[in-house]
């Protein structure tokens, strides 16, 4: 029996930090063992907003490298970068003649991005939730490991999958399922808990990035944000404190442990005992990562050759889905 397909992707754009390793990346690694799935560097969906060039090639060979320092297989997992398989494009297309205006109009991210010079945005930019569909569906996949910021996109990706089989008559695109796992599926900045962190803060101090060494860690978490009050004796105590909530989500994360735990092991002590203790587990779990990613960067033609290969696979399964795809539409 085939093994169910995942899609998932992340963009080359800016360093990849914590949350985008606790979030996302750390459950991909798990994913593996029981589904077939498919990685990719969407860095079509980067150039949304405008990129230099050079740093977008730099980028896209990080990104892969971190995906392969934390564990990502390339030779068991597809990898790749999307730009390689034309099927994405083509694909994107069809579901811009399906998906409609409205459905865009209320996606929250393009506001988010778009902000209020909105009429100075890209088309890309607006349209890019059918590209995101696109890479879903010209795989097949049954399923995709997304944070709660992500699902209104796989429910747009689910709405024109249907709308496509309506349309035409057809069962050919399934309605993916999302995939919500772990503790930590959405990680807050450093400075503010209650902004998700994000490589696009203005301010280096907001996250620890996978390239940071052993000290910038130790700095970023002595200088995160927390309040006056003593450390929590419940659970419930951290509703209400934002920064307090936020460091103890991410230490029950890097230790795969529950936030109840950290709370039971640290009541009734200081916070710059739990900091110590917050730095030494990031700083164990992440500098063996953070080893690995560099010595893969300094080879960029063995990055080069995962990507083509990578590519080369990809293609292989997305071929004969857009030819079918095709055939439906009409195009001869």
């Amino acid at each position: 029996m085939a093994k169910p397909r995942v899609f998932s992707g992340v963009q080359p754009t800016g360093n990849l930090h914590l949350g985008n390793y606790l979030g996302a990346i750390r459950n991909w690694v798990g994913l593996q063992a029981d589904y077939e799935c498919i990685y990719c560097v969407v860095d079509m969906h980067a150039i949304t907003i405008w990129q230099d060039p050079a740093d977008l090639a730099r980028a896209t060979r990080e990104v892969t490298a971190s995906l392969i320092a934390a564990g990502i297989d390339p030779t068991h997992s597809v990898l790749f970068n999307q730009s390689k398989v034309a099927a994405h494009a083509e694909t994107a297309w069809i579901f811009n003649c399906v998906a409609r205006m409205g459905w865009l109009n209320r996606m929250t991210q393009f506001k988010e991005k778009a902000g209020k010079d909105r009429e100075n945005a890209s088309v890309g930019l607006f349209a890019y939730p059918n590209l995101m569909a696109a890479d879903i569906l010209a795989y097949q996949a049954t399923h995709v490991p997304v944070g709660e910021d992500q699902k209104q996109h796989l429910e747009l990706a689910r709405d024109i999958a249907q709308k496509f089989n309506f349309d035409y008559g057809v069962e050919h695109f399934p309605a993916p399922e999302p995939l919500i796992l772990g503790e930590a599926t959405r990680v807050m900045s450093l400075r503010d808990g209650t902004k998700k962190m994000s490589k696009s803060d203005a301010s280096d101090q907001s996250r620890i990035n996978l390239t940071d060494s052993a000290d910038d860690i130790e700095l970023k978490i002595r200088r995160a944000k927390t309040d006056p009050a003593a450390l929590p004796e419940t659970v419930e105590e951290l509703e209400t404190r934002p920064e307090a909530r936020n460091l103890y989500t991410i230490h029950a994360a890097l230790g795969d442990e529950s936030v109840a735990d950290v709370v039971a092991a640290f009541a009734g002590k200081q916070f710059s005992d739990f900091k110590k203790a917050m730095t030494e587990r990031a700083v164990s779990r992440l500098g063996p990562l953070t080893a690995e990613m560099r010595r893969l960067v300094a080879d960029p033609g063995y990055i080069d050759q995962v990507l083509r290969a990578g590519a080369e696979r990809a293609n292989a399964i997305a071929e004969p889905i857009l030819a079918e795809t095709k055939r439906i539409v009409g195009f001869i």
